[in-house]
């Protein structure tokens, strides 16, 4: 099923994951996809590392084992940076084979260690190009602090439109501590004319090395209550794990009050933090 048609009949639920190490057995990641499949989420997506044909070939097998072997609809991400138009053909005829319907096009960070390629220099060009070629669901970021790399809000609205036009069938933010941003980004989303379905993209944070590491990748802000949360607690991981896991709770239970379209849940393949964010918020979604 393509997701774009879940919105239509209810408040949307996914999970992300991420291949194995290259030093781990790609089956590794299998125990905690059938874990998380006992959460019934409406998708869950497969990220694609920086790592050329190996991570490409590691996201659509787990990708294609997520919707075949156990029955969940799947998203496979696709950042086009280092790709050439050839090797996107080869990997839509890949996907379509294995029944694979959703993608999510990316332009993806660029990797000192690989030569970028010139045949998509934004996302929004893989997108158009997918839609020319194929009848996938395009899934798309955005970025309600605006991406990094954008000199303005106002810059990043229009950049994201273009993506939209592009044939963007809905969207998914990245991570945020403040709803206070995607508040206003939904608005300025409304004003620009895109009315796409926008989950938003929450990531609970369970140590302090990784919320900075997020923090120099994205730009993102940390409010107050969340930063006394990291001093308070980072020497007590599992104190701050809980401590994490109640601040990402606080922030789902009010963006469903104010009616967001659906929580695309950062897992970082980690099961257990899935299930107590299920277990606090699952009848808030069905309501």
């Amino acid at each position: 099923m393509k997701t774009s048609e879940l919105f239509k009949r209810k408040r949307v639920l996914s999970f992300e994951i991420f291949p194995p190490k290259r030093t781990d057995p790609i089956d590794t990641i299998y125990d905690t996809v059938e874990k998380l499949k006992d959460l019934s989420p409406d998708f869950i997506s497969v990220t694609y590392g920086a790592g050329g044909n190996e991570s490409n070939r590691n996201t659509f097998e787990i990708a294609s084992a997520v919707k075949n072997r156990y029955g969940v609809e799947s998203v496979a991400h696709l950042p086009c940076i280092n790709l050439t138009k050839e090797a996107v053909l080869d990997m839509l005829d890949n996907l379509k084979k294995a029944g694979i319907e959703n993608m999510l096009a990316l332009r993806g960070d660029i990797n000192p260690d690989f030569t970028p390629k010139n045949d998509f220099k934004h996302a929004s060009d893989l997108i158009s190009f997918i839609k020319e070629h194929s009848d996938f669901n395009i899934i798309g970021a955005c970025y309600p602090e605006r991406h990094i790399e954008c000199g303005s809000v106002i810059e990043d609205i229009r950049n994201l439109k273009t993506k939209v036009d592009a044939g963007t069938d809905h969207l998914i933010t990245q991570l945020f501590f403040d709803n206070s941003y995607f508040y206003s980004f939904q608005e300025r989303a409304a004003i620009a004319g895109i009315n796409v379905p926008i989950q938003a993209g929450i990531m609970p944070v369970v140590n302090k090395k990784q919320i900075e590491r997020m923090v120099s990748l994205c730009g993102v802000d940390l409010p107050k209550k969340f930063l006394s949360i990291m001093n308070r607690y980072e020497n007590n991981p599992e104190a701050m794990r809980d401590a994490g896991i109640a601040y990402a709770v606080d922030q789902m239970v009010d963006l469903i009050a104010q009616g967001v379209d659906g929580i695309h849940l950062y897992t970082m393949n980690n099961p257990y933090i899935a299930f107590r964010i299920y277990e606090a918020i699952n009848v808030l979604l069905a309501a």
